[in-house]
């Protein structure tokens, strides 16, 4: 069992998970933005922290987040300080620019992923650890678990997985959890309004009365993205599916008070005896949370995955 104990005032998971996201600040030395193409193509932000390292970490953020983001600035400040280079990268349609092809980003889009993985190891980088946090830790895993990742990819960590994601998704609809819901709908619905813009395929009709993330997928995700609705996507997507094929050292940890997470997302009997995924469950942290207090400014989350890279 994890040891991370949450500050006193942070007493419950809701506290735990709003405010390292609205309140956190963390001072980082400007990123290096690159911008790659894919193979359709279409574009990737890549935000680069280079110091010469032979060392590289790969870190994906989460829904409707961005390389700017509290965790991912503190994340890439810790591997920093520890004498790595650092590679954060936005989602498609989670940079400043709006992506050109009619497809977003979504939780199982692992091609996009490696695309960046593939242009680090072009790059020189021989020795790459992956970190994801929620939607970017279900990439993370799917990605290593669907195929054999490159040899170059020596170990990932992820926190705050919904590795099942049609129980996840209904979790997060459930009335205590409206104020997340609420706000990740909105943020999606401006992005398909944006996109509408210069992609006239995209209907925008009545999409003011979607009023769940279930709906929003059924409608938008899933048919742009190839799947028939939004449960062919939550089970073609979810990483639970593919851990027992993971074949690299790896580190999931998802806090049982997480207002995100289904009980599926806790799959303690599956990885008990898995020879390479190690599983932890703190009873405290909230969604992407794991706030600590003390003099240099890090989160348990970003110690924790520190030991691990480093042990």
């Amino acid at each position: 069992m994890s040891s991370y104990q949450p500050p006193f005032f942070l007493f419950n998971a809701h506290l735990e998970t709003i405010y390292p996201a609205l309140l956190r600040r963390v001072t980082l030395q400007p990123y290096i933005r690159e911008r790659i193409s894919t193979p359709d193509h279409d574009f990737l932000d890549l935000d680069w922290l280079k110091q010469g390292s032979s060392r590289l970490v790969i870190i994906s953020h989460g829904l409707e987040g961005n390389s700017q983001r509290g965790y991912i600035k503190g994340m890439a400040k810790m591997c920093l300080a520890n004498g790595f280079d650092v590679l954060t990268w936005n989602l498609r349609g989670c940079s400043e620019e709006m992506n050109q092809q009619l497809r977003f980003y979504h939780s199982g889009a692992t091609d996009d992923l490696g695309c960046v993985v593939d242009h680090a190891i072009r790059s020189g980088y021989r020795d790459i650890t992956l970190i994801g946090f929620s939607l970017g830790g279900n990439l993370t895993l799917k990605y290593i678990g669907e195929h054999t990742p490159p040899a170059e990819i020596r170990k990932a960590v992820t926190f705050s997985v919904p590795l099942n994601l049609h129980t996840s998704c209904i979790k997060i609809s459930l009335p205590s959890n409206r104020i997340y819901a609420e706000r990740f709908l909105k943020s999606l619905k401006k992005k398909i309004i944006a996109k509408a813009a210069f992609r006239k395929e995209l209907d925008i009709k009545d999409i003011d009365k979607i009023a769940s993330l279930i709906e929003f997928d059924d409608r938008y995700t899933a048919p742009i993205h190839g799947f028939q609705n939004a449960v062919e996507y939550y089970s073609k997507s979810s990483s639970l599916q593919f851990l027992s094929n993971i074949t690299i050292p790896t580190l999931i940890i998802n806090a049982q008070n997480d207002p995100f997470l289904s009980e599926e997302c806790y799959p303690v009997k599956l990885l008990a005896n898995h020879p390479v995924v190690q599983f932890e469950n703190p009873s405290h942290g909230g969604h992407v949370g794991f706030a600590q207090f003390n003099k240099n400014g890090l989160y348990w989350s970003e110690e924790r995955a520190m030991n691990f890279i480093n042990d």
